[in-house]
């Protein structure tokens, strides 16, 4: 199953590390966040190598639906709320700015890759009240934001929240032509980082400063990354012969569905769940694109799926990215990761957040990002919720599975793993490491396929 930015886009090769080397920075990942990080550092004079363990592009980049926007959901009244006017006009500003960043590069660079400004917008059947609210919100704070009742979707609405001029793009084909311009090995995989030191399977890198932008940090300390987040799953279908609207839409309502037009496809997205608690559908193979399929057929009669693919994210317990320094402990350390739906966008806020701390440079924005940022009261809750999950994964590694086969236990921190019958995989409920049905790594933070170790152990 692989997305529509897959079909036409082939990005060149690189060698792999062949040694040990030193360098002023090493980027671990060589996914948007750390391609455009790399590419600023070296504007500002600062050489970065970039490693990563498969090819450019090969984790989440490629299953994103590209949404270039500050639109993230029911997000402006509540920073507003809980962290106040100011840090809540910093995330907007990093935002938007973001977006036109983007923008000028692709027009420097003269990269063709579909980019095209375009509104935004959230939708609701039934509340319209929480919609302006936002709407006020995001106005208040600079973004060109608006309430109203039309709709271009093809059924009824309550209201809809609209941002103008946000953007989508083709982040493959953005991608292969940025990673033109570092230094990137693949083929290298990151066993562990101490320090100033990083060790690989091919040699050992020295850098000054050490950036993780691998979507999920696999070093539990210091930083404690797998007690501060989890991750979800969300589905996606391209459709021939639907109706593409202009805006790209989000549903805020549980059952809400994600549009956006690519090209003469329309991209329809939807069923999130936490990664590996989807245990109610083990008897349901294929439910999630069911139930995509299900209503295309509704609401656009004769159309037929030409792609489908599933999206890993992180969320955080505040629903705000981590971006900055790794941990107080390691000031030379930095982290992206978090970014909950919201990858693309956040991936050029992470480049020039973390550009600007490595060169010294002083970055207001950087501080509603920050990983050592305040601990909300839904931080709080969110922290409970998710450490209930890790109780119950840890609890039942000693437990025979319910079909009599033993299911091997994550390599990560010893969950239980459990299976996802809409993909065959197995993944870990705890912090969302993934595994095919012969116990192969797919999705990190475990470094290592769940097989080795559990010899004798059957998926």
């Amino acid at each position: 199953m692989e997305s529509v930015w897959m079909k036409d886009t082939e990005i060149r090769k690189r060698e792999a590390l062949s040694g040990d080397m030193e360098a002023p920075v090493a980027v671990i990942g060589a996914g948007l966040t750390g391609i455009l990080t790399a590419y600023y550092l070296k504007k500002a004079r600062i050489p970065a190598v970039v490693l990563e363990a498969d090819r450019i592009g090969s984790g989440q980049t490629k299953n994103t639906t590209a949404k270039i926007t500050s639109q993230h959901g029911l997000v402006y009244e509540r920073l507003i709320r809980t962290f106040g006017n100011r840090m809540a006009q910093h995330y907007a500003a990093a935002n938007e700015e973001a977006i036109g960043e983007y923008e000028r590069l692709i027009r420097e660079k003269g990269i063709y890759c579909d980019f095209a400004r375009c509104p935004a917008c959230l939708y609701s059947g039934t509340d319209r009240e929480r919609l302006k609210r936002e709407a006020e919100a995001a106005k208040s704070l600079g973004i060109e934001a608006s309430f109203g009742t039309d709709c271009e979707l093809p059924f009824p609405v309550a209201g809809v929240t609209r941002f103008e001029k946000q953007a989508r793009f083709h982040p493959l084909k953005f991608l292969a032509q940025m990673a033109e311009e570092v230094e990137v090995y693949e083929q290298t995989k990151v066993l562990k980082a101490e320090n100033e030191k990083v060790e690989t399977d091919r040699g050992t890198v020295r850098a000054e400063h050490i950036v993780f932008a691998s979507h999920y940090p696999f070093m539990n300390v210091p930083g404690y990354y797998f007690a501060r987040m989890y991750q979800e799953r969300s589905y996606v279908a391209a459709l021939k012969g639907a109706e593409r609207p202009e805006s790209m839409c989000l549903g805020i309502d549980r059952d809400g569905l994600s549009f956006r037009a690519c090209g003469d496809l329309l991209l329809l997205g939807g069923g999130s769940h936490r990664t590996g608690t989807n245990q109610k559908d083990r008897a349901k193979k294929g439910c999630r694109y069911g139930m995509l399929r299900e209503r295309a057929k509704e609401f656009y009669p004769g159309c037929s799926e030409v792609f489908r693919w599933s999206a890993q994210d992180c969320m955080t317990l505040d629903g705000l990215p981590y971006i900055g320094r790794f941990s107080e402990r390691r000031p030379n350390w930095y982290v992206a990761t978090g970014f909950g739906k919201w990858g693309m966008t956040s991936a050029m806020v992470s480049a020039q957040i973390l550009t600007a701390q490595i060169s010294g440079r002083d970055c207001p924005v950087a501080d509603v990002f920050s990983p050592q940022r305040r601990f909300t009261a839904r931080a709080a809750m969110e922290f409970m919720v998710h450490g209930a999950h890790t109780v119950k994964g840890l609890a039942k590694h000693l437990l025979p599975a319910g079909d009599g086969k033993i299911i091997p236990n994550c390599p990560h921190m010893g969950c239980r793993l459990e299976k996802n019958p809409e993909e065959g995989t197995y993944d870990c409920p705890c912090h969302g490491s993934r595994f095919d049905a012969e116990g192969h790594l797919i999705d990190g933070p475990a470094q290592r396929d769940c097989s080795e170790g559990a010899k004798n152990r059957s998926l």
